[in-house]
């Protein structure tokens, strides 16, 4: 199985200040390594492109996108797709990459989306997917505005329907969600306090899912991490989407 596992990058910009002086250092940091080496150990091949480089090396056809059985979004919002650089600052029309993702999986494609400050709708709303054509490939029904449950004191998901996605007992603990609801036709499998955790679907002849917590931190807690079936979590959700 060929995968484009494509966000979970980002740049930390600070300002360290010591009495009357101050000097600024940055960082660049990948959130996924650990994730994306179970995923090559369970056998699928993973190409990984951060954050910033969609702007410049997203594909820009459909030809292109069917290279891989399966796409994957994690914490980078729909701007990062929609402002490409040759649109932004050349002002040249390109292909939509959100329409070629839709157009992607309703011609058997898989997508998951997995839950951050920029996915779904994410912080102050900024990831903004539900102004867009993935509102309707989703199997969720994201709400607008700010979606983040923040919970600094942990929570379990419970399984909402018996599945081989999610039969592995108690779950870990992890600190946050975007809150969805599932659409009528998909399947909620984890769900907490009435929200959608986990939730597999299609949309034409392709495979969706969404996942609302992170795959790494800080909401995929350490707990999370170091839990026994992260690993075949993760590879499983992922080879479902064939």
């Amino acid at each position: 199985m060929k995968i484009l596992f494509v966000g979970e990058s980002w740049v930390v910009h600070m300002i360290h200040t010591k009495g009357y002086d101050s000097f600024t250092s940055t960082k660049y940091e990948e959130g996924a390594t650990y994730l994306l080496s179970c995923l090559r150990a369970e056998g699928i091949d993973v190409t990984y492109m951060p954050a910033h480089e969609v702007q410049v090396r997203f594909p820009q056809s459909l030809e292109e996108l069917k290279a891989y059985d399966a796409i994957v979004i994690s914490d980078v919002g729909a701007n990062t797709f929609l402002l490409q650089n040759p649109t932004f600052y050349q002002m040249q029309i390109i292909p939509n990459a959100l329409d070629n993702i839709k157009q992607y999986v309703a011609e058997g494609g898989g997508l998951l989306m997995v839950g951050g400050y920029l996915t779904f709708m994410g912080i102050e709303g900024k990831a903004n997917y539900v102004n867009t054509v993935l509102a309707e490939v989703l199997p969720v029904v994201m709400q607008p505005g700010d979606d983040r449950v923040e919970m600094p004191a942990g929570f379990s998901p419970v399984v909402a329907q018996e599945h081989p996605l999610v039969g592995y007992g108690e779950w870990p603990r992890l600190l946050g969600y975007n809150k969805l609801a599932a659409k009528p036709d998909a399947d909620e499998l984890l769900s907490y306090n009435g929200d959608a955790i986990l939730t597999v679907g299609t949309y034409g002849e392709g495979k969706t899912a969404a996942f609302a917590s992170d795959c790494s931190p800080h909401w995929g807690s350490t707990e999370f991490m170091d839990w026994q079936h992260y690993s075949a979590f993760w590879s499983n959700l992922v080879k479902a989407l064939q």
